[in-house]
């Protein structure tokens, strides 16, 4: 539902078409069609008011994501969701809820990764393409190399290391 109102406050009357009233004083403030309420707003002033509520986006992980934009580029969208889900873990509504109501993509949380029995250093990634790692201090959590996500945890065998999630400010 939509309605027209001015920089007054008040509202076009869309049944009597003769200007702008007091929602108290008028017949029909509000039209289903978002296109005529564009076009008394243009031709007569004021602005577009939306009565219906925008469902809130889904908030997804990466590959989450990569899931539904994958099923934009088939026939059949939820086909394509449907087999790159399981039914039974309640995934393929969210994926399906996203695609419909838009998503945003989640900020993976980050850790610094304690070196164990080493007072105050911490693992660092080596930076330069390779797979290694190195020792730092830890005063520099802001370095995005010294910042691990649990899939990298995992990756370089850190699980058993105590860990630190990094906060905004220092990202």
């Amino acid at each position: 539902m939509y309605a027209v109102k001015n920089d007054e406050g008040k509202y076009w009357d869309f049944e009597d078409q003769d200007g702008f009233w007091e929602l108290n004083t008028m017949n029909l403030a509000t039209i289903a069609g978002e296109e005529v309420a564009e076009c008394v707003a243009r031709d007569r002033g004021g602005h577009v008011v939306t009565f219906v509520e925008e469902p809130e986006k889904v908030v997804l992980t990466k590959k989450q994501a990569e899931i539904v934009e994958d099923a934009n580029k088939y026939k059949f969208p939820a086909s394509y969701i449907s087999m790159n889900t399981d039914d039974y873990d309640g995934l393929e509504k969210l994926l399906m809820n996203a695609y419909v109501n838009g998503y945003t993509v989640a900020k993976e949380k980050r850790y610094g990764v304690w070196v164990p029995h080493v007072k105050g250093k911490m693992y660092y990634k080596d930076g330069r393409g390779s797979d290694d790692l190195d020792i730092a201090s830890a005063d520099c959590l802001n370095d995005k190399n010294q910042q691990f996500t649990l899939t990298e945890i995992e990756h370089y065998g850190l699980q058993d290391c105590e860990k630190e999630e990094v906060t905004d400010d220092e990202q």
